[in-house]
């Protein structure tokens, strides 16, 4: 009985490997409340209530060994483009690599940088985003933000929207506590991406990371807001 009962449950455990999902796309909404990150008393001087919450999409392509995170290609406009930043990230599972291309005052930013490493907590919370059961981990980035993140056993791709990863499983919601930016999945579909769209752009001029932080303190470092501002732009996302 003994033998029958590990036979059995082997043969779940194949089954479950073969059926996780090893590449598609991903398309995310992102939910940014205006209100919470500008934390400014005059921001409803010019932002209306019923405009509060900002609406954007994702795309995110994957494989077993990358992934590439974008904003979606749209002719709308677009209302308080400034209050919001669209990040591209690369990531590159097998040598533990990321490209992120930011806009940083009207000047498109392209910086390599090593994967982030974060020390999730998992909870027995779950949901289910897109069609797929979720389980719910927690990162405290610092004393005062807590990201919460949803991931899926079934898509084997540890990745997520912007620079996230590190979990057994794809990340279909991701969350600030304060519910200030949310991410969640609207659809995720079977295409193979090319390595075009897996790929960063050619460009000849990267920075470091850390060669960008030297640069940046030399001309901002004595500014009070400079650095809240680096770690909600590279410490969190």
């Amino acid at each position: 009985m003994t033998r029958l009962y590990y036979f059995f449950a082997f043969i779940f455990l194949v089954t479950r490997v073969d059926a996780q999902i090893t590449y598609g796309k991903i398309t995310y909404e992102r939910k940014t409340n205006l209100y919470k990150q500008m934390k400014d008393e005059n921001v409803k001087n010019w932002i209306k209530e019923e405009d509060k919450i900002k609406l954007e999409y994702f795309e995110l392509f994957f494989n077993d060994t990358c992934s590439a995170f974008k904003p979606q290609e749209s002719e709308l406009k677009e209302n308080f483009a400034w209050a919001t930043s669209k990040n591209k990230v690369y990531q590159n599972f097998n040598n533990s690599s990321r490209y992120t291309i930011k806009d940083m005052w009207g000047e498109e930013v392209h910086i390599s940088d090593s994967l982030f490493i974060r020390k999730w907590q998992m909870t027995e919370s779950t949901r289910k985003i897109a069609g797929y059961n979720c389980r719910k981990a927690v990162w405290r980035a610092n004393d005062t933000t807590r990201i919460y993140a949803w991931f899926s056993y079934d898509i084997a791709t540890s990745t997520g929207p912007e620079s996230f990863n590190g979990l057994p499983g794809a990340i279909l919601g991701l969350a600030t506590e304060d519910g200030g930016i949310v991410y969640f999945a609207k659809k995720v579909e079977l295409i193979k991406a090319d390595e075009a769209q897996l790929s960063p752009p050619k460009k000849k001029k990267v920075r470091n990371i850390h060669d960008l932080k030297k640069e940046m303190e030399k001309e901002y470092g004595k500014e009070k807001w400079f650095k809240g501002m680096w770690h909600a732009q590279f410490g969190i996302w």
